[in-house]
């Protein structure tokens, strides 16, 4: 710049001495002048651009540095959510695996007890089809006139023989009549052929007080009565007194309306109640899949 500055200088001061010059001389150094005067203007131009675009680069140096700034902060909160979900995904990893063992066991356990259930329900329909079979059978085996005074049903898995009580025992009495007793072989045929049946007699009378020596009221000669049907089926029949049991239950397990005839001569009855053995149930159950709140 100062050289510039001197060479303008320089050529002004020619030009003054234009008079000690030749005018060649002097159209050269006016050239000359301008041509410098040309370049100085360029020169100041070019400064000006310079300047600016150092002030813009500056400018952008600041602004690239904000962004660089404002990246590496969104890089470490980003770098923050990271580990936060890396965590949670652990977690939930961690949880979801042990709820699939959870799971797994709880199939299990459905699976087990589905299969206790269809042992249960085999057994039951096994029942049934005995208890069928057997009344199918008693029915068969009864005639026409004892059929008049023995009713069959089967309720609830359970096969109930009702005997009337004139047919069995002598009036007011509890030992059993001559007419009962080919009746009874038939039924104890039919216990003998299912031995793994338990057999329960149950006596029942009316509401009609009874005044007979050695019985006192209506729930000794209900026992009486079923006592002597259990001693005949084991006495004349071979029944095993272990599969017998004798119960009686009075006059409080009618059936009909003690106010009429009708309905005290159908209260007046002996049951022979038939049953699978309830200990092999009991056996089932005992064997019932156990629980996860059991281990």
């Amino acid at each position: 710049m100062k050289y510039l500055h001197f060479s303008l200088s320089l050529a002004a001061g020619c030009i003054l001495l234009t008079s000690c010059v030749s005018k060649k001389q002097f159209v050269g150094l006016q050239e000359n002048y301008n041509k410098l005067q040309a370049d100085n203007t360029d020169l100041q131009h070019n400064l000006q651009a310079s300047q600016i675009q150092l002030a813009e680069s500056r400018a952008n140096a600041k602004s690239l540095e904000d962004r660089l700034a404002e990246a590496r902060k969104n890089n470490e909160e980003l770098r923050t959510a990271y580990a936060a979900l890396q965590g949670s995904l652990d977690k939930s990893i961690q949880q979801n695996s042990q709820g699939n063992v959870n799971i797994s066991k709880l199939v299990d356990e459905i699976n087990a007890s589905n299969r206790f259930i269809k042992q249960l329900v085999e057994t039951k329909n096994k029942s049934d089809s005995l208890n069928l079979i057997l009344t199918t059978n008693l029915t068969r085996s009864l005639s026409r006139d004892e059929l008049k005074d023995v009713n069959i049903q089967v309720l609830k898995g359970v096969v109930y023989i009702s005997l009337a009580d004139n047919m069995l025992y002598k009036s007011g009495s509890y030992e059993i009549s001559e007419r009962a007793g080919e009746t009874l072989s038939k039924i104890a045929k039919i216990i003998m052929d299912y031995k793994d049946y338990d057999v329960l007699v149950e006596g029942n009378t009316d509401t009609d007080p009874i005044s007979r020596p050695n019985i006192r009221n209506n729930w000794d000669l209900s026992t009486l009565r079923a006592s002597s049907v259990v001693q005949a089926l084991q006495q004349n029949y071979s029944v095993d007194p272990k599969r017998l049991t004798a119960a009686g239950r009075g006059e409080y397990n009618p059936i009909a309306d003690n106010s009429s005839v009708v309905g005290k001569q159908r209260n007046r009855r002996t049951q022979i109640i038939i049953t699978p053995k309830l200990d092999q149930f009991m056996e089932l159950i005992d064997k019932a899949p156990e629980t996860s709140d059991n281990k």
